[in-house]
């Protein structure tokens, strides 16, 4: 069986493949080839999975030596003479060093290798018996060809069959995953169970994880902008405009036929802290204007006013940033591709749709009174305003 291979990543093996999913069981090996077989089928109907491989085989040939010991016994040959005349005959063994030019050398009897193709060549071995007679071999042992396991495998202290393959395009490993999930469901009994290992364990640890980061991020945020602002209220509003990105950051993915993974979920996370300064702006300077006697509504539409050719150019720049990241190609483009997608079609729809819904939610939302001061109100600024 051969099957192409894609070098991967660097730190990655280079066997490594990116599905990589494991059965684990304590029931006998034969029961779980039996099992393997019935999930080799499943997974075939599967176009997404490709190149599929498991570990467990148990058709291994092999060539059985038995000894007939009464026979060994009759002629004076002890059966440990015989397992260290095949082992140095067929395997080699080392015997000495030697010095040469101050470099040690190893001296390894062995067969020719003319004369170790075949099983036959194994009876043509001579022992050492009584009286230094030599004695073939083939007096002393049956030989016969048997099937065993080629390797009987373990994962977490289990007996365990891995199924490693390629995914076709356009087919994640998430997908593979949910798949074999639901494949085990239906086909595996009671006393067996699954896991993931490689690049598969490395996908799941790692989309846990960045939800974890992501909500992080917004707590975090939400507490920085709750004590710049002295308020609870402001920064809920400033983070409305995060669901809004997130929208575009999606869409973009669907349009370009990329998918939500770990680089996806990177470029939202900083999506978070790019979206949120377009609410910051408003929502500052109303708070400002609000200081002067103005009300909530005029305040928020004035700020929107003055603020937006700022929103607008700080938005155009970190787009047409991320443009040659979207539009990447050559080796690794495609996690590159993944972060600038995100951060176009979140900065570009974000963009849109937060000039309008902030300040909608701001004249909500806003404090009764005037709002606590943020900073000082920088004379020019007021002057500015009640000028416009």
């Amino acid at each position: 069986m051969a099957f192409p291979i894609t070098p991967p990543s660097l730190g990655q093996a280079f066997r490594e493949r990116p599905f990589n999913f494991v059965v684990l069981t304590n029931d006998s090996y034969e029961n779980l080839a039996k099992v393997t077989k019935t999930l080799q089928d499943e997974i075939a109907k599967n176009p997404g999975i490709v190149s599929l491989d498991v570990d467990l085989r148990l058709n291994k040939p092999e060539i059985s030596l038995e000894v007939d010991r009464e026979r060994a016994a009759d002629l004076g040959i002890p059966v440990d003479v015989i397992a260290r005349a095949v082992e140095t005959a067929m395997g080699g063994r080392s015997v000495t060093q030697y010095k040469r030019e101050g470099e040690k050398y190893d001296v390894v009897v062995q067969t020719e290798a003319k004369n170790r193709n075949t099983p036959l060549d194994v009876e043509k071995i001579f022992v050492r018996g009584r009286a230094d007679t030599m004695v073939p071999l083939s007096a002393l042992v049956k030989m016969k060809e048997v099937v065993v396991p080629r390797e009987l495998n373990h994962f977490a202290q289990r007996r365990s069959v891995t199924f490693t393959a390629n995914l076709a395009p356009n087919y994640s490993l998430g997908q593979s995953l949910a798949f074999m999930k639901e494949v085990t469901g239906r086909v595996l009994k009671t006393g067996y169970s699954t896991d993931v290992n490689g690049n598969s364990r490395e996908f799941v640890q790692s989309s846990g994880s960045l939800t974890g980061v992501f909500v992080l991020a917004l707590v975090f945020i939400f507490l920085v902008l709750a004590a710049q602002f002295e308020s609870f209220v402001d920064p809920f509003v400033i983070l409305l405009s995060v669901p809004l990105s997130m929208v575009g950051a999606l869409l973009a993915l669907q349009w370009t036929g990329s998918t939500l993974n770990v680089y996806s979920q990177i470029g939202l996370i900083t999506l978070v802290g790019l979206i949120t300064k377009h609410g910051i702006l408003i929502v500052e300077f109303a708070n400002q204007l609000r200081m002067t006697g103005m009300s909530a509504i005029d305040a928020v539409h004035q700020s929107a006013t003055l603020r937006l050719r700022p929103i607008l150019m700080t938005t155009g720049a970190m787009v047409l940033g991320a443009i040659p990241l979207a539009m990447a190609t050559g080796a690794g483009s495609e996690s590159r591709q993944q972060i600038g997608w995100v951060i176009v079609g979140g900065m570009s729809l974000g963009t849109l749709l937060t000039i309008f819904v902030v300040p909608t939610m701001y004249s909500l939302f806003a404090r009764k009174g005037t709002p606590g001061p943020i900073q000082t109100v920088f004379e020019e600024d007021t002057v500015s305003a009640k000028t416009a």
